[in-house]
């Protein structure tokens, strides 16, 4: 029997497991109290009811609506919370969750014209939104870009199907995949000159993202580009609250071999950021996953990444990673 932490006191009893792709599982879940959420937010899970060791996770679910609170998770190799919640969990199990967290939320919002992007994983606090809009606010319009490396990769599919056909004229759903696409999906990646021709009206819609840090950088780049006010785009970023928490929040324990020094950082943060506040010397330009300039060696630790531009396969495979894309889960040693 697992048991509450100061930060996930919310107990939550594994309903079922579904499988959504061949590494994305989505796990349902029920709880005894009212837990409060907005569609888009996200909550930290204690994995195996440790008080350090948390990962976040948007809730794919949305409120009023969903039978179940809902995580959606992709296993990472060697990650401890994506292994432990999609290959070691099991109905009946019980996780603990922190309270909702999290401003990606349209809840919040007055408008009614909407443009969603998302890349891989990403895509789940934009389901949770999107179905939330199409039935809470009946005169709200969606246009949703969905970016995945394959057609078998697209999260959810069945009900992205079923929503487009039960709201044929609120609902414009565009699949692309960069590779190997099929009938009804767009190839290729997010650009500026596909916006341009399916999204007329773009500088009229509120944006909102998330994916990989270079991906969402670039939506950025090209929505502000073409006329979206600077407050009308919203982005989804974790570590951005991480890395304002106070000073009695979870720590990891930081080990630097060629420094031949300690430090720690707050739980959830980038390898970057912890490497600053820890004093040790990192190079870092774009600080979005995109140039490679903090690119870093981990020797062993846990944590996760959303970007590996510029990396070589070899890179990866030696432990090598982008400094502003990698979230430390738990204890971490570098080169």
């Amino acid at each position: 029997m697992t048991m509450p932490t100061p930060r996930c006191p919310n107990q939550m009893q594994v309903h079922s497991i579904r499988q959504e792709t061949a590494d994305v599982w989505t796990l349902e879940l029920i709880t005894q109290d009212v837990y409060p959420y907005l569609p888009g937010q996200y909550a930290l899970v204690s994995i195996r009811s440790s008080h350090t060791t948390l990962r976040a996770y948007t809730i794919s679910s949305s409120p009023g609506l969903s039978r179940f609170i809902t995580l959606t998770v992709r296993h990472q190799p060697n990650g401890e919370g994506s292994t432990w919640l999609t290959h070691e969990i099991k109905p009946g199990n019980t996780l603990w969750l922190s309270d909702a967290q999290g401003e990606f939320t349209c809840a919040n919002k007055a408008d009614s014209h909407y443009l969603m992007l998302a890349g891989g994983c990403g895509i789940t606090p934009i389901m949770s939104m999107s179905r939330w809009l199409l039935a809470k606010r009946p005169h709200s319009d969606l246009i949703v870009f969905y970016n995945v490396r394959t057609p078998p990769d697209v999260v959810f599919a069945e009900e992205w199907q079923r929503l487009t056909e039960r709201y044929p004229t609120r609902l414009t759903l565009y699949l692309m995949a960069e590779n190997g696409a099929t009938e009804g999906c767009l190839s290729g990646r997010i650009s500026s000159q596909l916006l341009n021709e399916k999204v007329a009206d773009i500088s009229q819609r509120t944006v909102m993202t998330c994916g990989p840090a270079a991906y969402m950088a670039e939506v950025e780049k090209i929505g502000l580009a073409m006329g979206v006010p600077a407050e009308r785009f919203h982005k989804e970023q974790f570590h951005t609250a991480a890395e304002c928490v106070s000073a009695d929040e979870p720590r990891i324990n930081l080990m630097i071999h060629s420094l031949n020094k300690t430090g720690s950082a707050p739980v959830g943060t980038s390898l970057l950021f912890a490497m600053e506040q820890n004093s040790v010397p990192v190079i870092a330009a774009c600080r979005s996953g995109v140039c490679g300039s903090c690119k870093t060696k981990i020797v062993k630790g846990y944590y996760t990444t959303t970007s590996q531009m510029t990396l070589t396969n070899d890179e990866i495979a030696q432990g090598y990673v982008l400094a502003c894309s990698c979230r430390l889960d738990g204890d971490v040693e570098l080169a």
